[in-house]
């Protein structure tokens, strides 16, 4: 099962990344170029997904789709795992007052509504763009991935070969960043990768509000709001963006469940990590 859900994103992959440059070369199609006397047409030899209203190609245009997600699902969790990663990796080694100020401020950020966060900077801003758009992805999903850094650099920072490390004059930093966090990888990479369903899903939610991907560019959140808007009338607009992102969602969490079995069962510190 895990085996097959990697494979499916491997070709989820292939698929955005290197359809649309096959489709234009091979078939002409173009996820942008407009026919407004074709119109919204089903699925046919020449258009196998059917276009939308705008007669535009709803294959191409679910691949350009999946690779703004995958950008946007790549590059959010980037951040999250950034910001994560350093802030409770500080808070669990320095301890005391400094860890109870960081993880407070850990906690009331998760007292706030984070769609809310999201709408409410982009208003002030008065600014739709991808970049922004990536970053307060990323900003609002690191709060559960510090504490499970903090839980592993708390449980790992008074290890004997970390007390070694400290005895032969190792700075805090080199502690932490050489000896203390490669040994708590496992629990980082199965977290990080069950991050990146909720952040594609989180895209699609902000694309229902109008605050995802702007036209004519569209990902897999923005596609799935206009099919629904026309789920009545065309239903093949909202069937290939909702089936693919389903698939792609079900098979992260396959392998991140794999992950979290594997790290569960060998789960131990190695020891020191090679300078």
């Amino acid at each position: 099962m895990r085996r097959a859900a990697a494979l499916v994103l491997l070709l989820v992959a292939l698929f955005a990344l290197a359809g649309p440059p096959l489709a234009r070369a091979l078939a002409g199609l173009d996820g942008t170029a407009q026919d407004v006397l074709l119109g919204a047409t089903p699925p046919s030899w020449r258009h196998p997904f059917g276009t939308d209203v705008l007669g535009r190609d709803l294959l191409v245009r679910t691949m350009d789709g999946g690779a703004i997600a995958i950008r946007i699902g790549l590059t959010a969790t980037a951040v999250a795992l950034v910001i994560g990663v350093g802030w409770g990796a500080l808070a669990g080694y320095a301890g005391g007052r400094l860890d109870e100020l960081l993880m407070r401020v850990v906690d009331v950020l998760y007292a706030l509504p984070a769609t809310v966060f999201v709408i409410v900077v982009m208003a002030l801003v008065s600014s739709r763009n991808e970049v922004l758009l990536f970053a307060l992805i990323g900003g609002i999903s690191w709060l559960t991935l510090a504490r499970i850094v903090r839980a592993q650099v708390r449980g790992l920072r008074h290890r004997e070969f970390v007390e070694a490390a400290r005895g032969l004059g190792a700075t805090p930093t080199r502690v932490v960043w050489r000896h203390i966090l490669p040994n708590a990888v496992g629990p980082i990479v199965v977290y990080t990768t069950l991050l990146v369903p909720g952040v594609l899903l989180q895209e699609a939610f902000l694309s229902f509000l109008g605050l995802g991907v702007q036209p004519p560019r569209a990902s897999w959140g923005t596609l799935i709001a206009e099919g629904a808007r026309q789920l009545a009338v065309y239903p093949w607009t909202l069937a290939a963006p909702g089936a693919l992102m389903a698939v792609t969602i079900f098979a992260l969490n396959v392998v991140g469940d794999g992950l979290r079995d594997a790290v569960s069962g060998h789960g131990q510190p190695t020891g020191p990590a090679k300078s």
